[in-house]
């Protein structure tokens, strides 16, 4: 079977982890006069998300420490096997940024063998199959410890790992898969790391074969996660010394404030075209737009209200974009915490989707910058695996129909207005399983931080919950904090798992690989189900999914979740709005939120 690329319409860009999200922006760096880089042919000053700086450096990622600028810095220093963006205008693989040069699936379809580019690392070793291996052996050992990772895909579905020489190794896969979701959706996740540094489990221990013993694995896995929890060593540290990439760290500050430089010894097709990148951390959007204005960021954004004024930036010699992205965005239930009672009953879920008026919210608070998501399968650019169902709003913004579903059910409002539990018990006019008499509707959402637009968003849910009977208090927390305690249901801290709802969408809650598949998100066992929903119909058609290129698959996989509501359904806002200084040249930017910053130039 002859060598595949991979080519499709931008109806699936990448988001190789998972959780792309924008708050926040106060910049310590800018402020005090040392943001770099404006007009330097050199340099390029990019402005980070509002709220969260870049705090991971190791490929393997905490489920925690998945954000997309993470995944995107990473790439920068070690490719991805095969990388997958929409930077070319379609979606594919991106043979030049990827450590992989091409692959064949067997006539059976069991197997694919591998060939790599000519990679070195920077201290002139040869990227090799066995740094690939040392990657697959790791997270066989430490999978459920690693961010991404879903019970029986990578690395459960490879069955065996064969090195046929230093540059070509063939995986052997447990069934025969879509060719297509395996390449773009489970192969894009590896990375070759490389073994003959990395393969230790102590500062002065010797390099060894320590992977190749599930023991040994978690030692080196632990060995190499403690050391990636200290950033302000990730300029200093041996460890992170040896990349692969067009680039590698100059500086890093636990403030977030990272600074890349060229890396001299690279041997690949993606050089870098500007010697320094500075990423800058902020703690205000306000903040990041008066540095914008100031002129000392070259690659910035500005909040979606701005839309409405936004020649006061033209003026400066600033191009605006509206950068889109292949992603979706919903706050999750958690069916495992104090409120799952109510959380359980798909009447409630619906009168809560009915009270999201999402066009409004769309148009009034994002000015055009967000579109209306109505399930699992991104909206934004037309696709074969979108559902009409989906595509037509099952649950359309009706405060009446909202609160009629409540009162059909056993609710009444007392003297505060809120609605109370008056008919427990399972029946259909019955508030339903484990709700007691006297139960109040009310919860609380606790959500990211920084952004107006969200602040605004969350204030308008809130008010039109309340006209239902419904009383939600709101929560703003910074980013890392939300999404930690997402996280706390899946981790075994079981007294942690105490929230309700949980925000962490002000740039998209979750950005996709080539195929908008569930396995990561909405499978039984995956670590991003963060609100523990398990429907038996959806785990079958997740499988299905993973092995069928049908579009009929897809489609039943839309309808089911847009009508059966594992999530509140909310706005999708683009990742942001971008303003590029005039002559610097980024290309097209990628849907699935990363940026490749090797590729930008001044002309």
């Amino acid at each position: 079977m002859r060598t595949q690329t991979l080519r499709r319409r931008m109806l699936a860009p990448l988001g190789a982890i998972a959780v792309a999200m924008i708050a926040l922006t106060g910049c310590q760096a800018a402020q005090s006069g040392d943001a770099g880089s404006a007009g330097d042919k050199d340099t390029v000053s990019y402005a980070l998300p509002v709220g969260t700086g870049p705090n991971w450096i190791l490929p393997l990622s905490a489920p925690d420490k998945m954000a997309t600028h993470n995944s995107a810095i990473k790439a920068t220093l070690w490719p991805r096997l095969f990388e997958y963006n929409g930077q070319s205008g379609d979606m594919g693989w991106d043979k030049k940024g990827s450590a992989a040069e091409s692959y064949e699936f067997s006539e059976d379809g069991k197997s694919i063998t591998i060939t790599l580019g000519d990679l070195d690392w920077s201290d002139g070793k040869p990227v090799t199959s066995r740094d690939v291996e040392f990657w697959f052996n790791l997270v066989k050992a430490n999978a459920e410890k690693t961010g991404g990772y879903s019970k029986g895909n990578i690395p459960d579905n490879v069955t065996s790992f064969t090195t046929v020489n230093d540059k070509t190794f063939t995986l052997t896969m447990d069934k025969v898969y879509n060719q297509d979701y395996f390449v773009g959706n489970q192969l894009s996740l590896v990375y070759p790391m490389p073994q003959h540094v990395w393969d230790k489990t102590s500062d002065d221990g010797e390099i060894g074969d320590f992977d190749r013993d599930p023991a040994g694995a978690v030692k080196v896995f632990d060995y190499l996660f403690s050391q990636a929890e200290d950033m302000k060593t990730y300029a200093t540290n041996p460890l992170w010394k040896t990349v692969s990439g067009p680039y590698t760290v100059k500086s890093w500050s636990d403030s977030g404030l990272v600074e890349l430089t060229a890396n001299k010894k690279y041997t690949g097709a993606d050089k870098a075209q500007i010697e320094n990148v500075r990423f800058l951390p902020f703690t205000s959007a306000d903040a990041e737009m008066n540095v914008v204005r100031s002129g000392e960021v070259d690659y910035g954004y500005i909040s979606a209200s701005q839309l409405t004024n936004d020649k006061q930036f033209t003026d400066l010699g600033y191009g605006v974009e509206q950068w889109a992205g292949w992603s979706i965005t919903y706050m999750p239930y958690n069916f495992a915490g104090p409120h799952k009672n109510l959380f359980s009953q798909l009447y409630v879920r619906q009168a809560l989707q009915h009270s999201i008026d999402q066009e409004t919210i769309s148009d009034a608070i994002w000015h055009g910058a967000a579109t209306p998501d109505y399930g699992p399968i991104p909206q934004t650019v037309p696709s074969d695996q979108l559902s009409d169902a989906q595509a037509k709003n099952p649950y359309p913004f009706d405060l009446k129909k909202a609160a009629q579903l409540f009162t059909d059910h056993g609710w009444k409002k007392n003297s505060d207005g809120v609605l109370e539990c008056a008919a427990p018990g399972e029946g259909a006019d019955q508030c339903g399983a484990g709700i007691a008499a006297g139960d109040l509707a009310e919860f609380v959402i606790t959500t990211q931080n920084g952004s107006q637009e969200t602040d605004n968003t969350m204030a308008e849910i809130q008010s039109s919950l309340a006209k239902v009977g419904v009383k939600v208090t709101v929560d703003a927390k910074p980013l890392d904090t939300v999404l930690t305690q997402a996280q706390e249901c899946k981790t075994g801290e079981g007294t942690k798992c105490t929230w309700d709802l949980v925000f962490f969408g002000t740039a998209g809650s979750w950005y996709f690989s080539p195929y908008a598949t569930g396995e990561r998100l909405f499978a039984k066992d995956t670590k991003w189900n963060a609100g523990q929903y398990y429907n038996a119909e959806a785990e079958s058609l997740i499988q299905e999914m993973m092995f069928s290129s049908d579009s009929e698959t897809s489609k039943k996989y839309s309808e089911l979740l847009a009508k059966d509501l594992p999530v509140m359904w909310m706005p999708n806002p683009v990742y942001q709005v971008s303003v590029v200084r005039k002559g610097l040249e980024i290309g097209t930017q990628d849907p699935g939120g990363n940026f490749m910053p090797q590729r930008w130039s001044w002309k």
